[in-house]
């Protein structure tokens, strides 16, 4: 249940980044200089860990939704639901421990 509740908020939470992002990068049609303002607001450590939480959701989003897909549509996902859902975690955990680890290096370095 957890990973149902985890799946649907990490979807709503991208869901907003990219409704954000089409804003903004809208923004460049109407006005350049309202653009670079926008974009420079970005560059604080608020919006790096932002950055880190949307790496973690799309991640958890993407691994996550495989294994939905795989309870679904094969024949044996259902039974082995619980050992793919700890796979996504240990699959989330190797690659997003490093990329936090370097990108916390760039916002707070």
């Amino acid at each position: 249940m957890w990973s149902w509740v985890a799946h649907r908020i990490s979807g709503v939470l991208i869901f907003f980044f990219l409704f954000a992002h089409v804003l903004d990068t809208a923004l460049v049609r109407v006005s350049p200089e309202a653009y670079n303002s926008v974009i420079g607001t970005y560059k604080n450590p608020i919006v790096g860990l932002g950055e880190l939480g949307l790496v973690a959701a799309v991640l958890f989003h993407a691994f996550n939704g495989i294994r939905v897909i795989l309870v679904d549509f094969w024949s044996r996902g259902p039974k082995v639901q619980r050992q793919m859902f700890w796979a996504v975690i240990a699959i989330w955990v190797v690659l997003f421990v490093p990329f936090a680890i370097r990108h916390l290096s760039h916002v707070f370095g």
